[in-house]
């Protein structure tokens, strides 16, 4: 069943985004636990499944000890913390491509980042040396033959969004599953749907993989 060129997404499952995180968002351990349960019922579906993470070093002005919460942000994601390591519910599913973003600047789409499957602290020549090489998550789905993807994640607001709308402008057939991801609020959660709907993306409300 389902097809050999769509790829799943997992979006910052990350603990500093989940309950008791820098940046907690409302919901994200509950969301974590069904994006497990989704993954694991709908594995061979996928040609493809990988996470992105916030992984901040040195992120310039993303980074504020006086955030405005739309540009700045507390400190959050910094790499090599536990808390920027995949939440326990995405990590034991044993996922092979990570893509990890944001190491020296603020990044919300995962089409910004590198993949680094590892724990390392990468310098900026090491990430500059992955875009190089084109480590990305565009050439890795290119690769696998992948022309849909379905996302889902934290937050459905911010980068969930902007992951969206990076692949829906690079062509990609695009699906968010709003079920399986959660906003930072419900305002800015039915913008953001309402804005990916405009870009041509499919908005499926539920948590059962769609054929």
């Amino acid at each position: 069943m389902g097809t050999n060129n769509t790829a799943l997404i997992i979006v910052d499952v990350q603990p500093t985004f989940t309950e008791g995180g820098e940046l907690a968002v409302e919901g994200g351990n509950a969301v974590a636990e069904r994006i497990h349960g989704f993954t694991e019922r709908n594995r061979s579906r996928y040609a493809l499944i990988a996470t992105t993470q916030d992984w901040h070093v040195e992120p310039g002005e993303h980074w504020s000890d006086h955030p405005d919460f739309v540009d700045t942000w507390p400190v959050h994601g910094a790499a090599g913390t536990p808390n920027a390591r995949l939440h326990p519910a995405v990590e034991s599913l044993g996922v092979p491509h990570h893509i990890k973003k944001g190491q020296y600047s603020a990044a919300y789409s995962g089409f910004e980042g590198v993949e680094d499957n590892g724990e390392a602290i990468p310098t900026r020549d090491d990430v500059a040396e992955a875009l190089a090489a084109g480590r990305t998550l565009d050439a890795l789905l290119t690769g696998a033959g992948v022309t849909r993807v379905d996302i889902v994640g934290i937050a459905l607001s911010h980068c969930v969004r902007d992951t969206a709308l990076d692949a829906a402008s690079r062509g990609y057939d695009v699906r968010v599953y709003t079920d399986l991801s959660v906003p930072v609020s419900e305002e800015l959660g039915n913008a953001a749907v309402e804005r990916m709907r405009q870009a041509g993306i499919t908005i499926i409300e539920g948590d059962e993989y769609v054929d």
